[in-house]
């Protein structure tokens, strides 16, 4: 398998430090408000990339934290705790805030077909981890006190950027929005390992420790809980791209100041989604949630599907045109699936096994879910019998996750019952290319249009739409043909 590497900058083939087995973290969600759909998006790569290497044989230890404390609104280490900021909006505990929408987002992970990590730990259940950790890096000289907190010290460090080749001058006070002068640091690139009264005295959540009573900083949490759970060497590390710095450039600075040695050998990160006015954010009091695509009746699992048609790597334009143009491939799709026969045919296993080897090469090749979305139409043309075709969808659509077999398995059921209604009755006559269940769905078009129901007759003409059915209606009846 072959994946980009954001620490080198290249593809490159994705090695283990225990062969057959990936150590793998995940950063989870600030939980002070709803996950939107572009945070979601990450979470869709990252459960795909988790399922691949199952498919691909590995064996997986997946942990992902849930940030519950000391995430700032700004990534800079300055102003208000996220967590402080959402119980104020709604009037709730901290505590309060962090349950609900932790149960939120698990909500909508299965209703995305995001499998929950193996592991996932509040950054509130390691605080006796991150001050062990901050003691020893005090101990080693890499961390120092000043105004009350606890900061790491950049200058100790042969490099800094990993991700990034910045100019010092990137990030000097009041050139880079977000950052401001904290004048407690030696460095302006020396960020908070723990906070005690500083700026912050009104803190909901606050613990003691030999520095005062205080709370950690955001970065030491996802340090302190990967290397709890997943040891000393992991082997990939995931996020949203806007992680990458500072968040995931001060977890390696810290980790390996820590542990002596190289502590993460690879990077994952997914780009953005967009919309038509630029990086979809909570800051900016508009955003996207997966309750909100169900109220307006969209399948979460075609944003999924939308997803997987472009590049992680690579930002996403989301918009309602592009949603229904996902919408109807996905119907489409499923439509076609619907069409394989379900028999006692015995399936072909040296076909199946050919089909697998070529998913794990496509797919392999820097997580290319969209050409993994290829190989599906592939499988269904096929020179092999429907029973083959059906193991093979299901096979991909065990990293994929698009419920692709049931969905087709209910399309079915819905067409056999369609199609035990009349083609013809009171005089309205439907000519087309003989297949029932298509004739069926145009005389309940047709039925419903004399009951005056214009939302379900313009519901099932777009449902034949989505199948590539073109309708002409005539006197007495109607002729459709495909497209």
């Amino acid at each position: 398998m072959y994946l980009y590497n954001s620490a080198s900058r290249k593809k490159e083939e994705f090695v283990t430090h225990t062969p057959n087995h990936v150590e793998m973290y995940t950063c989870g969600p600030t939980v002070y408000h709803f996950a939107h759909i572009g945070n979601l998006r990450s979470y869709i790569m990252e459960d795909i990339l988790e399922k691949f290497f199952l498919f691909s044989g590995y064996s997986v230890n997946r942990v992902m934290n849930i940030t519950d404390v000391g995430h700032l609104s700004s990534d800079a280490d300055t102003g208000e705790d996220k967590m402080l900021k959402g119980a104020k909006r709604e009037h709730k505990s901290v505590m309060d805030i962090a349950k609900y929408y932790t149960d939120a987002f698990f909500a909508d992970c299965k209703k995305l077909q995001i499998k929950i990590p193996k592991t996932v730990k509040p950054a509130t259940g390691l605080i006796d981890d991150y001050i062990k950790i901050i003691s020893n890096l005090l101990e080693k000289g890499f961390a120092y006190r000043a105004g009350g907190n606890v900061y790491f010290d950049t200058s100790k460090l042969n490099e800094y950027y990993i991700f990034n080749n910045h100019d010092e001058e990137d990030l000097a006070v009041g050139v880079r929005e977000g950052v401001e002068e904290d004048i407690n640091k030696k460095n302006k690139n020396d960020f908070v390992l723990w906070f005690t009264k500083s700026k912050f005295e009104d803190q909901a959540l606050k613990w003691d420790s030999p520095w005062g009573v205080g709370y950690p900083g955001w970065h030491i949490e996802c340090s302190g809980i990967s290397m709890k759970y997943n040891g000393e060497y992991l082997d990939i590390h995931c996020g949203g791209i806007d992680n990458a710095f500072p968040h995931h450039t001060n977890e390696i600075a810290q980790s390996e100041a820590f542990l002596g040695h190289p502590w993460c050998t690879h990077w994952f990160h997914v780009h953005h989604l967009n919309t038509s006015t630029g990086k979809m954010s909570k800051s900016k009091g508009e955003f996207l949630t997966v309750s909100l695509l169900e109220e307006k009746g969209y399948d979460p699992l075609v944003y999924r599907f939308f997803c997987l048609q472009s590049h992680y790597r690579k930002g996403l334009v989301f918009s309602w045109e592009n949603l229904d143009n996902a919408t109807t491939a996905f119907n489409k799709l499923i439509n076609r699936i619907a069409k394989l026969k379900v028999t006692e045919e015995a399936v072909d296993e040296a076909v199946l096994a050919e089909y697998k080897v070529k998913f794990i090469e496509v797919v392999g090749n820097d997580l290319n879910t969209s050409m993994g979305i290829t190989l599906l139409y592939d499988a269904l043309k096929a020179k092999t019998n429907d029973a083959t075709k059906l193991a093979i969808l299901g096979a991909y659509d065990s990293v994929l996750s698009l419920d692709l077999l049931k969905k087709a398995e209910a399309k079915r059921a819905e067409n056999a019952k369609l199609a035990a209604k009349p083609a013809a009755a009171g005089g309205y006559t439907i000519h087309g290319e003989g297949d029932p269940a298509i004739d069926a769905l145009v005389m309940a078009r047709y039925e419903a249009k004399k009951a005056k129901n214009f939302a379900e007759a313009d519901r099932i003409r777009d449902e034949l739409k989505a199948q590539g059915i073109e309708i002409t209606d005539v006197v007495g009846g109607a002729n459709w043909k495909r497209s």
